[in-house]
C-alpha cells in the first residue's frame, strides 16, 4: 500500500511538472495573430503566348487593387486581394512603320501563401492560384487591321495576323501567381512594400478547339508594385 501511495505521489508530481512544462512551452512560441488592409498600385508588362507563335512584344499598362492579409503563425500568413489589371500584347513588325497593341482589362482575385523573414524589414514570398474576370479591351495602332492586306509595305507574309482581327472570348481566366519583395516598417502599424510578381494564364484568351486558329493563347504578365499596409489587429 505504501509503495502504491509512493508511486501516485510520483506520477501526479511528474504530471504537473509536464504541464507546467507544456504551458511554459506554449507561452514561449505562441505568436499572435496579425490582421492587415492595404491598398497598391504600379505597372504591368505582359503578352500573350501563342501557338502558333505570333511576333510580338511587351505591353505596358497598370495594376491597382485593395488587399487583406491574415497572419497566424510566426513567418507564415495569407494574401487575398481584388485588382484592377491592364494586359495583353503589342505587336512587333520589325522595321516596318507600324505598331498595334490591344490591351485586356480585367479584375483579378488572387489568393496566395505568404511566407516571410525579418522583423523591422521583412523579405516575403507570394505564391497562390488566381482568377480573373475580363471586363473589355482597347486596340491602339496606326492603322487599320480590317484593311492590312491591302496596304502596300505591310509586312503580311511570314506572320499569323489573325489574331489582330479576333474578339476575346473567353471571358473568365485562372492561372498561377508568384512574387517576391520587401516591406519596411515605418511604425508598428503602417508599412510600405515593394513586390515583383509574375502570371501565367492557365485558360486561353481565343478559343483554342483543333479547327480554330490558336491552339492557345495564355496571358503571361510580370508586375511591379509598391504598396501600403495598414495593421487593424
Amino acid at each position: 500500500m505504501r509503495c502504491a501511495r509512493i508511486l501516485r505521489k510520483i506520477a501526479v508530481t511528474a504530471a504537473l511538472a509536464m504541464s507546467c512544462a507544456g504551458i511554459n512551452m506554449n507561452a514561449q512560441t505562441h505568436y499572435s495573430s496579425n490582421v492587415s488592409v492595404g491598398v497598391k498600385g504600379g505597372l504591368d508588362f505582359s503578352r500573350v503566348f501563342f501557338n502558333p507563335s505570333v511576333k510580338q512584344k511587351f505591353a505596358m499598362g497598370a495594376t491597382a487593387g485593395v488587399m487583406f492579409r491574415y497572419i497566424e503563425e510566426n513567418h507564415f500568413g495569407l494574401i487575398a486581394e481584388l485588382n484592377f489589371a491592364q494586359r495583353g500584347w503589342a505587336e512587333n513588325f520589325e522595321e516596318a512603320p507600324y505598331n498595334y497593341q490591344r490591351t485586356t482589362n480585367y479584375f483579378e482575385l488572387p489568393v496566395m501563401a505568404h511566407i516571410f523573414f525579418g522583423r523591422r524589414g521583412r523579405f516575403f514570398a507570394n505564391a497562390g492560384p488566381q482568377i480573373g474576370l475580363y471586363v473589355g479591351d482597347k486596340v491602339s495602332a496606326n492603322f487599320n487591321p480590317e484593311e492590312m492586306a491591302t496596304l502596300p509595305d505591310f509586312p503580311y507574309r511570314n506572320r499569323m495576323n489573325e489574331q489582330m482581327l479576333m474578339d476575346v472570348t473567353q471571358k473568365f481566366d485562372y492561372g498561377i501567381s508568384a512574387g517576391v519583395g520587401g516591406e519596411f516598417n515605418i511604425n508598428k502599424r503602417n508599412s510600405l512594400a515593394i513586390e515583383a510578381r509574375f502570371y501565367f494564364g492557365l485558360g486561353n484568351l481565343f478559343p483554342s478547339k483543333r479547327s480554330d486558329t490558336y491552339s492557345a493563347s495564355n496571358q503571361m504578365s510580370v508586375s511591379a508594385t509598391i504598396g501600403y499596409w495598414f495593421r487593424v489587429k
